[in-house]
């Protein structure tokens, strides 16, 4: 069974991949991902299921209906607005110690509470990296939580759980602790976003 993360706070993560939204531009919605399932809007409307999932699974309640989010939901008034409110309402949800302690749900999935937070922690920075590279943003993210990641991943796979990700991708041994993480749940580190054209002549223009 995969441990509890060597961190437990999500505060970092859920901050940068806010960051991120500011400048994802409406011309990149229907780009393609590091997630190959999933388009940029896809993968905002999975950011925005995911934050709420994962933080009722902290509060270990139930979604209420009106909460979830509408199908195709990854609109300006969502993902700039609505999806910073859930990322910051995630980490403050699993801030509390109880969050880690006993029995959880994740789409109907019962696991442990400690699962559940690597699980959700594994998300943001995963996920983050996607949205950074299709929208041709830098990606940070701290080296404790990285590390804290690539820690309850690697548990994760070994425990016999790596369907939860995509095919290994093959990174040196040495290589930084982010590369290894992508490679072990399925992400070429390499990845860049293909060229939207126009973009380049509009970005010269705006910078003029």
């Amino acid at each position: 069974m995969p441990t509890s993360p060597t961190s437990r706070d999500l505060s970092s993560a859920a901050q940068h991949t806010s960051a991120l939204l500011e400048r994802v531009d409406v011309q990149q919605l229907t780009a393609p991902t590091p997630c190959t399932e999933f388009s940029v809007r896809d993968l905002l409307d999975h950011l925005l299921e995911l934050t709420l999932a994962f933080r009722h699974a902290a509060t270990k309640t139930e979604i209420a209906g009106g909460e979830a989010p509408r199908e195709g939901g990854a609109e300006p008034d969502s993902w700039r607005t609505r999806l910073p409110a859930q990322l910051d309402a995630l980490a403050a949800a699993w801030r509390e110690p109880a969050a880690w302690d006993g029995t959880t749900e994740v789409g109907g999935i019962s696991l442990p509470g400690a699962m559940a937070g690597g699980f959700a922690l594994n998300e943001l920075v995963l996920h983050g990296w996607d949205l950074a590279k299709a929208s041709t943003q830098p990606f940070s993210c701290d080296p404790s939580v990285v590390e804290a990641a690539l820690h309850f991943t690697t548990d994760v796979v070994n425990a016999g759980f790596g369907g939860a990700y995509g095919p290994p991708v093959t990174v040196p041994d040495d290589a930084p602790a982010l590369d290894r993480l992508l490679g072990l749940a399925g992400r070429d580190p390499s990845w860049t976003a293909p060229a939207i054209p126009g973009r380049a002549a509009q970005i010269l223009g705006q910078s003029r």
